[in-house]
């Protein structure tokens, strides 16, 4: 196989994305069929799933933080596809933007919920096929995950604990032949972002653009990633270029040095 061969995933691929129905998940799902994948796709939104299923990709309506919607979604994903292959443990939710003084124990217990405990159940009920087909699990955490992001903690708090899980699955199931890494997405340009930016700037009193330009000051190539960013990474990492890449957290950010 030619180097240039070795960077495209083996066609016929079996693939779960959670939250794959807008934003980064619909874009892994899509870059995933165009290298001759099936995938099957969770998200919450009943219209969102039916709006994105058709041809290679199948879906379900689940919440990631809810263990027998997860267990539900598993059983689906391997009834539709024959097996998994890849994993991608996609789902989050921003969180508050507040003080941590000011976050209320339900908006922490949710944040933490979806972005943690949603990784976590996504490879509890993926392992057993990941083991049998030495496959991979993604875990989507955030540069979150590795700088420090005040008035943002529970949100960073749980980037940290996924890309723990991460490293920690790597060494678990590595003898099996199973791979596990974390992607830390920067600043990823959209509706999620736009809605913190936003929020952030109302804190301060300050406009939106102002908040946005002080973001991207902290990025080395001063701009924002792209959802198909983060995809293009997806793709790379199951492709036989990418066999050996395994308990890393991997940054597509532009060079984020700070939060």
């Amino acid at each position: 196989m030619s180097i240039l061969a070795s960077l495209t995933p083996r066609s016929g691929l079996r693939v779960l994305v959670t939250a794959g129905a807008g934003g980064i998940g619909q874009a892994i799902a899509r870059g995933f069929v165009e290298s001759g994948a099936r995938v099957h796709i969770s998200d919450v939104d009943p219209a969102a799933v039916e709006a994105v299923v058709g041809g290679a990709i199948t879906g379900s309506v689940a919440d990631a933080s809810n263990e027998a919607q997860t267990q539900a979604l598993f059983d689906e994903a391997q009834d539709r596809l024959g097996g998994l292959d890849v994993v991608v443990a996609n789902a989050g939710v921003a969180g508050p933007t507040a003080p941590v003084s000011e976050i209320s124990q339900s908006d922490w217990d949710r944040c933490i919920e979806v972005n943690l405990r949603g990784a976590y159940l996504a490879a509890r009920f993926g392992e057993a096929e990941l083991r049998a087909n030495k496959g991979l699990f993604i875990a989507m955490a955030s540069v979150a995950g590795r700088l420090p992001f005040g008035f943002r903690t529970p949100y960073s708090a749980a980037k940290w604990g996924v890309v723990g899980l991460a490293k920690s699955l790597a060494v678990e199931l590595g003898p099996q032949g199973v791979r596990a890494n974390a992607i830390l997405p920067g600043i990823v340009e959209g509706p999620r972002i736009d809605r913190v930016i936003q929020a952030r700037a109302d804190q301060l009193g300050i406009s939106f653009e102002e908040m946005r330009d002080r973001n991207l000051a902290k990025v080395s190539l001063r701009r924002m990633v792209t959802a198909e960013d983060i995809a293009a990474m997806c793709l790379f990492l199951s492709s036989p270029g990418g066999s050996n890449i395994s308990g890393q957290a991997l940054s597509v950010c532009g060079n984020v040095e700070s939060l």
